[in-house]
């Protein structure tokens, strides 16, 4: 038994007995149904008969013996739900997955704003028969406005957004963060505002429509950019490791490789001084304040990189951590997942895939007294539920938790 409490499992945890039908692919729909499935929500996910989620395809591969392969990026959004295959262009299918609507709390979609629409799932369609829906629909660009029906990865709401501008080398051209943040912010903005309607739907019986856009989640995330620009009007730029407000704040390089160090105020910054052996330089009138260090941070940068050179990383980081200094290694994700500290906060379980072969997942990373978020399903084969989940949600007895 973990400390945090039970396992989550079907019939139990924070959103137990909650119906989500999840129409998603790649990653924004599916990491929202993802976040609610593993806090305990039934979440089934709706795919077309001829290769389902677009995911699926995404190297690189788990294969058995027998050559049977599974996507490990598909296997990371999608553990803990159930797969039914719908052909929406049949009559006969559409009319059962609307048997499904009826029954489910919330709807989750990532198409094209007006795609699902053209086949009678809409949220005004569905709402008409049930009134407590929850419907999230999560876009490039939100359901209105010129850029409605524009399409959107990651990468161009990254551009679109200002995040780009904001990231890479200063004398660099801008980059990408290399996490997909515009998909992933999208995600837990839908499924925070999910629970919230959730929440008023059982207290008014009434659900809601909710447009989660890409562009405006990371907007969302970008509140000390644009309160920069408003504060200034001049916009934020991009500074490497820098940071705009604080120095020294950015990565520097040891002898034999680079480390971060985070002095963001007067008190870390004297500490900094005499951990490099300077401490006459915390009383050096071009440094004197936070503001003027952040004004001549190239300058002081140039003086603290010539001490850090003369010693390996490591010892930095154990006479920063000595002293109080905030500090971190520049890790690999292969550092990282194998840090004591990750397995010390139980963030890694093992993944079993449908094909028999066991990898390992990141699980849900928040801890909730009472509850262990846990893989209690694993992530499915292509339509895999078809008939269990329409034996299991149209049978008279199952009632909703939010119609209780």
């Amino acid at each position: 038994m973990s400390k945090f409490g039970k396992p989550v499992r079907p019939g139990g945890g924070p959103l137990s007995g909650l119906r989500v039908i999840e129409f998603g692919q790649i990653a924004a729909g599916p990491f929202t149904g993802m976040l609610l499935a593993d806090l305990g929500a039934d979440v089934v996910k709706v795919e077309k008969p001829d290769g389902g989620d677009g995911m699926r395809e995404w190297p690189p591969f788990f294969t058995n013996n027998e050559g049977d392969a599974y996507s490990a990026n598909f296997a990371s959004l999608n553990r803990n739900k159930r797969s039914v295959t719908i052909d929406f262009k049949s009559e006969a299918g559409r009319q059962r997955l609307r048997q499904l609507c009826d029954r489910a709390d919330i709807v989750i979609e990532n198409f094209r704003p007006g795609v699902l629409g053209k086949y009678g799932f809409g949220y005004e369609a569905l709402a008409e028969t049930n009134p407590r829906l929850v419907y999230c629909s999560i876009s490039g660009y939100g359901q209105q406005g010129p850029y409605a029906k524009r399409g959107a990865f990651d990468v161009t709401i990254q551009a679109i957004s200002g995040l780009m501008s904001v990231t890479g080398e200063e004398d660099g051209i801008p980059v990408k963060c290399g996490v997909p943040v515009a998909d992933f912010a999208a995600g837990l903005y839908a499924a925070y505002s999910i629970a919230a309607a959730v929440f008023q739907a059982r207290e008014t019986g009434k659900g809601a429509y909710i447009d989660c856009s890409m562009l405006g989640s990371v907007l969302g995330i970008s509140a000390l950019q644009t309160s920069e620009y408003y504060g200034n009007g001049t916009p934020p730029r991009k500074l490497g490791t820098a940071h705009p407000r604080n120095a020294p704040y950015q990565g520097f390089n040891g002898s034999d490789k680079p480390f971060v160090i985070a002095a963001g105020n007067d008190k870390l910054w004297r500490s900094v001084c005499e951990a490099v052996g300077m401490p006459e330089l915390a009383d050096d009138p071009r440094f004197a304040s936070q503001t003027l260090r952040a004004k001549r941070q190239k300058e002081l940068a140039a003086i603290l990189q010539e001490r850090f050179a003369r010693k390996p990383a490591a010892e930095w980081l154990a006479e920063f951590e000595r002293r109080g200094v905030p500090c971190a290694p520049i890790n690999t994700y292969e550092d990282i997942l194998h840090d004591p500290a990750v397995r010390e906060m139980g963030l890694i379980e093992p993944l079993l895939l449908p094909n028999g072969v066991t990898t390992s997942t990141v699980k849900f990373p928040v801890h909730i007294s009472g509850t262990e978020t846990a893989v209690y399903r694993q992530p499915p084969r292509h339509g895999e539920h078809d008939d269990e989940v329409f034996a299991e949600w149209l049978a008279p007895a199952v009632h909703s938790t939010i119609n209780r």
